[in-house]
């Protein structure tokens, strides 16, 4: 039987020999058919560009809203401070809105009437400074005159700086300089609105907040969420009351204490040294302690050696024997750990993260305590920093069997020398 066309064509093309077949694609070819690209590779190219976009665009809304986002956690955390007085007024029968209102106003109270303290005491120290200005630069031009035999007037230095270059170019980098705290004041004022409303809102709105963070988590997280929630709010209210109670009685005993040595604005500065000692962590005690020396010595030189001798002594009264019990149930971490958490919280977030460090460091610390398994520590030496002794004397005590045997071995030495 003949074969066909295509059968005869085949074997022809097969039988023929030195004609080699056309050669297929090359492996690896992203080319299909006709030399055109996969059909998935456009929509590769868009996906990983809008991917590329999506994430410059997280980016750049991230830092743009880095200053609202701060705002936010101050908040957070003034809400978790308020939270038990909060809690303690709503189970007595006030509304959740309205206490939060009071617990805000008695706030804003203590604060309003500080300042206001504060700014007039800096008001008066200020206007004495300029009424006693003429006395101390006719002082200071009488002993120049004396000691460089020179004839100095108090009218012609006056006329020289009015007349000097130097102070008009002061003055108008101050007028212009009055621009830019305006502005960083109305700043601040508005950021102080921002932090406010949003901690009003998470004190008021604390049960809504927690169900409906819970209402997207299986009951196991649920639990888990309610607990770090508690232990958040126990220890960032326990730093604050306790923190509280430390700036009275320290405000008290360094009322007493300038009261005694007569030095004038004792009430504003004991508040000054209770408040600043106490919520300005590591600097605040020199901070503190600065103001009331300084205030000290215009009244006596020696008054003031004995506010910074009083403060060194109730700073050590207050580390090792106040502040102790008064700690010992809310933010109880080690020293060194506290002084870590505020460094880092500075460097991440300046005065804020030192602020928020030390009650964010104890409520984790107090998170992973109730997670983390504990075994019971062996009765070792070792534990307590005593070295092991080792299975032979220690060092002192051969030592001291080498030095009573030499007198012996040098008798030993000398009989037999004697003997022979």
């Amino acid at each position: 039987m003949a074969p066909t066309d295509e059968t005869g064509q085949a074997a022809q093309h097969t039988s023929t020999p030195g004609i080699q077949p056309p050669a297929g694609p090359p492996v690896g070819s992203v080319a299909g058919p006709n030399g055109r690209m996969p059909r998935w590779l456009p929509r590769a190219m868009v996906l990983a560009l809008a991917l590329v976009a999506v994430f410059q665009l997280g980016s750049w809304a991230f830092h743009q809203l880095t200053g609202l986002l701060i705002n936010v956690l101050i908040a957070f955390f003034l809400a978790l401070a308020v939270e038990p007085a909060v809690s303690w007024m709503a189970a007595r029968g006030v509304r959740r809105g309205l206490g939060t209102f009071l617990v805000f106003l008695a706030v804003l109270i203590v604060a309003a009437g500080f300042v206001t303290l504060l700014g007039s005491m800096l008001a008066g120290q200020i206007i004495t400074i300029v009424e006693d200005f003429p006395d101390y630069l006719d002082s200071v031009i009488n002993w120049v005159n004396t000691h460089f035999h020179t004839e100095l007037r108090r009218v012609d230095i006056q006329e020289g700086l009015l007349r000097s270059d130097w102070l008009r170019t002061y003055v108008q980098n101050s007028a212009t300089g009055v621009l830019d705290v305006s502005a960083q004041v109305l700043g601040g004022l508005f950021q102080l609105l921002t932090v406010g409303l949003f901690s009003f809102y998470f004190a008021a709105d604390g049960p809504r907040l927690r169900r409906t963070v819970c209402s997207v988590l299986p009951p196991a997280r649920q639990a888990e969420v309610l607990r770090a929630w508690e232990i958040a709010v126990n220890k960032t209210g326990g730093y604050l009351y306790s923190r509280g109670l430390m700036a009275l009685v320290s405000g008290l005993a360094h009322y007493v204490l300038l009261e005694i040595l007569e030095v004038p604005y004792a009430p504003v500065l004991a508040v000054w040294v209770g408040l600043v000692s106490q919520f300005i962590p590591t600097i605040g005690t020199y901070l503190a302690g600065a103001l009331p020396m300084l205030i000290a010595f215009t009244v006596d030189p020696w008054y003031a050696l004995w506010v910074l001798v009083f403060v060194v002594i109730y700073q050590q009264f207050e580390n090792y024997v106040l502040q102790p019990k008064l700690t010992s149930k809310t933010v109880d971490i080690h020293p060194a750990v506290a002084f870590g958490s505020v460094v880092a919280g500075t460097a991440l977030l300046g005065a804020v993260g030192a602020l928020i460090a030390i009650p964010a460091i104890a409520t984790l610390q107090a998170f992973l305590g109730a997670y983390v398994k504990r075994y019971d520590v062996t009765d070792d030496p070792r534990v307590h920093g005593h070295r092991s002794s080792g299975h032979g004397p220690g060092l002192i005590t051969r030592a001291r069997r080498l030095w009573f045997r030499r007198p012996e071995a040098a008798d030993a030495r000398g009989e037999g020398t004697g003997t022979g």
